[in-house]
């Protein structure tokens, strides 16, 4: 056999061979990459998912994906069991992990009332901590006061000088928005706990354990405001780079005297 003809032959097993040794050295190099990453199984949407569909479902609607640990949404469902009984909050789209604050309980689904929102006005949805929402206990049709809370300014700010004058670089807080319209609560609210009435209470204890124990959100709570354009602009500024508090305004409810509270005048 020609020389030339072995070495081609040669040459081309070396690569196939080569071929395969990398391809198997990238696979296993992927594989503790992502090891290293504690990769978590999650539910992914795979398909739309409208507004009240109930849990039981979704199974057609979602798949199992594994994921880098870090990058697991909080509240990231891994089983359809979790959320049993519920319904979806909101319309689901593609490619978002399927998350427990998405669901609500049928009795809060059908108390939900359709808000008539102004012409003109902007609607933004906030995410924010239970404890920042009322513990959850929130309504369409509510108003709500703004409070934003901005953190200290840099101390290698351009205007060093500016930075450092009183009340300037501290922390503040201060009633930005009032009477802000609440169109939409989006959030997951866990059972109350059923008593044990198979344990014997003491006499005075009786009532207290036998009283239902208040339902309380299990993660973060959506809730949409509608605002004009300032308004608006204000709020995301404060989603994107400070924090929120809401405050829930009768109609009597007033902001005479408010200020931005900072470190020098708290106590004033």
């Amino acid at each position: 056999m020609n020389r030339r003809i072995v070495a081609a032959i040669a040459a081309v097993l070396l690569a196939v061979v080569g071929g395969a040794v990398l391809f198997g050295y990238v696979a296993q190099a992927d594989a503790r990459a992502v090891a290293a990453l504690e990769p978590v199984e999650v539910l992914v949407v795979s398909a739309p998912i409208s507004e009240g569909t109930g849990a039981d479902a979704l199974t057609d609607s979602v798949t199992t994906e594994t994921i880098p640990g870090s990058a697991v949404a909080p509240g990231a469902l891994t089983s359809l069991d979790d959320v049993t009984g519920m319904v979806t909050a909101g319309e689901l789209v593609p490619g978002e992990q399927l998350v427990s604050h998405r669901f609500v309980t049928t009795e809060v689904a059908a108390s939900r009332t359709e808000v008539e929102v102004p012409a003109g006005l902007h609607q933004v949805t906030v995410q924010l901590d239970p404890v920042r929402v009322l513990g959850g206990h929130l309504t369409e049709g509510d108003a709500v006061g703004v409070f934003i809370s901005l953190p200290a300014e840099s101390a290698e700010s351009e205007d060093e000088e500016a930075a450092a004058a009183p009340g300037s670089a501290g922390n503040q807080t201060h009633l930005v928005l009032h009477r802000a319209l609440v169109t939409r609560v989006q959030g997951a609210v866990a059972p109350a706990p059923e008593a044990d009435s198979d344990e014997a209470a003491p006499a005075a204890a009786t009532e207290a354990a036998q009283a239902p124990a208040e339902a309380v959100p299990t993660s973060q709570i959506m809730v949409t405001l509608a605002l004009n354009a300032p308004d608006a602009e204000k709020l995301v500024y404060a989603a994107e780079f400070a924090s929120i508090w809401l405050s829930l305004e009768d109609d009597e409810a007033i902001a005479d005297g408010t200020r931005a509270v900072t470190r020098e005048n708290v106590f004033q």
